[in-house]
């Protein structure tokens, strides 16, 4: 078994990029089998949360799992993301995707069925297999060689309908399947259309499922450019209230708006709104695969310490059992009595309410054990793993800080991503302070007409301006002090506490730059400095 901590003691060359990875990983996968699986397995765990942990869910790349009801534009999603359209995939406005598909790397394209899916030792999906021939036969894994699959997985659900026939007619338990897949992957989208804000029975169900993994979670509101600015604003308002009646966390959950395929935008007056939008979804996506081992890290400490309260309550209804007679009746009242009995255990041992797993549905697992045959508390397996939280994880932590600091960056590439870079269209290209970098004249020069009018108005001395004289013009923008003082920090090329006319036109240019609701560079790109400064100026990076 890999010994991460000998290695650490023994001076430990940095790692390039693929053996930092298996580090770190093999780190987690020996304290998991070490500390956290003997308590799992002493207490069933298994059988109430989730089942135990394989090779393949430490080694594998980062997953995005998409959820969200039809016709919301999941799979067009993962087609636009990756430029190319993968095997199975099917996109129409009434229900196409009735599977769950795992989009991932593969040197040809081809489809694999759920059941032999989860018979590969190499996937993460053996786990599976527990939701039957209904599940298996609606899952399958979409295999292409596309750049973007190299560093992400992608998984495409089902369109949820509403109605109770469509709950009973998939014949496994979709919440289930979600939730399985949301201990395991590193983001949760969710899609919404501008034109369908309803969130049905199911879908309400669906995003309680991923309770524990708001973290994960990331809303999508798709296909905003078909309606125009003042309707735009009334669908984000809504569908910010009718998420915050089914996820009730206080944190507001970061919404990103645009229209996520390769067509023309029918309404273009939010075309900015839209490309920033785009590109902080791009980053939050692409430094997936740099996050990977703290995700799987964090996970690994959130599994514990459900471990951890698991087998204080089960030792609890054991402890508590009878030896001969009235077990039936027993079970029934320390069952009905289990919020009193979360109490007790968060008094007891000084544990968070949130770390304990959701009442009703324990109630309904319970029902089906004999709690005479449960496990008392065993102090060595519960003392391991809180050895781990204190002293291991901590150790793991630096190591995975080390090795992020030692690798190079590891950014998803290739399909959008690429897109959104090349040539003048990257984000912000010609745009604000950006503007005029692949002109020879100076982009100032076309409005110093009207800067000088108003700079001679102000009584220059020797051809410059005060700072007092300067103040007077510049608060008519009404912005703070703080960024004027920025303006002109970066308009006074000289450092003399003036302003020459250039100088001057310069700070006005900066000023229109902000108040266009762009933002200022952090030092004088070389194509804004004034003509008659460049040769005193070195370059700007």
């Amino acid at each position: 078994m890999f010994n991460w901590m000998g290695r650490q003691a023994g001076g430990r060359e940095h790692a390039g990029g693929a053996d930092a990875v298996q580090t770190v990983t093999g780190g987690l996968r020996s304290l998991y089998l070490r500390k956290v699986l003997p308590l799992e397995e002493a207490y069933r765990f298994h059988e109430f949360h989730s089942p135990a942990l394989e090779d393949a869910d430490f080694e594998n790349k980062p997953m995005i799992l998409l959820v969200g009801q039809y016709s919301t534009g999941k799979t067009t999603f993962i087609r636009y993301l990756l430029e190319q359209d993968f095997p199975g995939m099917r996109i129409g406005p009434e229900p196409t995707t009735d599977s769950f598909i795992a989009v991932m790397y593969g040197e040809t394209e081809g489809n694999t069925p759920g059941n032999a899916l989860v018979v590969d030792p190499k996937k993460p999906f053996r786990k599976l297999s527990r939701f039957g021939n209904a599940f298996l036969n609606r899952f399958m894994c979409s295999q292409l060689p596309n750049q973007v699959l190299k560093s992400i997985s992608i998984i495409d659900s089902p369109g949820i309908l509403s109605g109770e026939k469509q709950r009973i007619s998939r014949g496994y338990d979709f919440c289930q399947v979600l939730q399985w897949f949301a201990e395991r992957v590193d983001r949760i989208i969710l899609l919404f259309d501008a034109h369908k804000l309803d969130i049905s029975d199911e879908f309400s169900e669906a995003i309680k499922a991923f309770r524990g993994q708001d973290d994960k979670i990331r809303v999508v509101l798709n296909k905003a450019d078909q309606v125009d600015t003042q309707q735009l604003m009334r669908v984000y308002g809504a569908l910010m209230w009718s998420l915050g009646k089914v996820i009730n966390t206080p944190e507001v959950l970061r919404v990103y708006i645009g229209s996520f395929w390769a067509q023309p935008l029918q309404n273009t007056d939010n075309r900015r709104l839209f490309e920033a939008e785009t590109q902080d979804l791009f980053r939050d996506i692409q430094s997936l695969p740099q996050k990977a081992a703290v995700r799987k890290l964090n996970d690994l400490i959130k599994r514990a310490r459900l471990a951890k309260v698991h087998a204080y309550i089960i030792s609890y209804l054991k402890k508590e059992m009878p030896n001969v007679f009235g077990k039936e009746n027993k079970k029934r009242e320390l069952i009905i009595r289990l919020p009193e009995i979360y109490l007790q255990l968060q008094r007891e041992y000084q544990i968070s309410a949130g770390d304990f797993p959701e009442v009703k549905a324990m109630q309904e697992q319970l029902e089906n054990y004999d709690f005479s045959k449960f496990h008392s508390l065993k102090p060595k397996l519960i003392e391991a793993v809180d050895h781990m939280l204190t002293s291991k994880i901590a150790s793991l932590m630096s190591l995975v800080t080390q090795e992020e600091m030692s690798m190079p960056t590891q950014m998803v590439q290739g399909g959008a991503f690429d897109g959104t870079t090349e040539g003048p269209f990257n984000q912000g290209y010609g745009e604000g302070a950006k503007e005029g970098a692949d002109e020879e004249e100076w982009v100032v020069a076309k409005d110093k007409p009207i800067y000088d009018e108003l700079f001679y108005t102000l009584s220059p001395i020797n051809g410059k301006i005060t700072g007092v004289s300067a103040k007077k013009e510049m608060v008519t923008s009404k912005l703070p002090n703080s960024v004027l003082g920025r303006i002109w920090k970066l308009a006074d090329c000289d450092g003399d506490g003036m302003l020459d006319e250039e100088e001057f036109a310069l700070a006005k240019h900066l000023i229109k730059i902000k108040l266009d609701g762009y933002e200022l560079p952090n030092s004088l790109p070389h194509h804004l400095v004034p003509p008659s400064h460049r040769k005193s100026l070195p370059k700007a990076d």
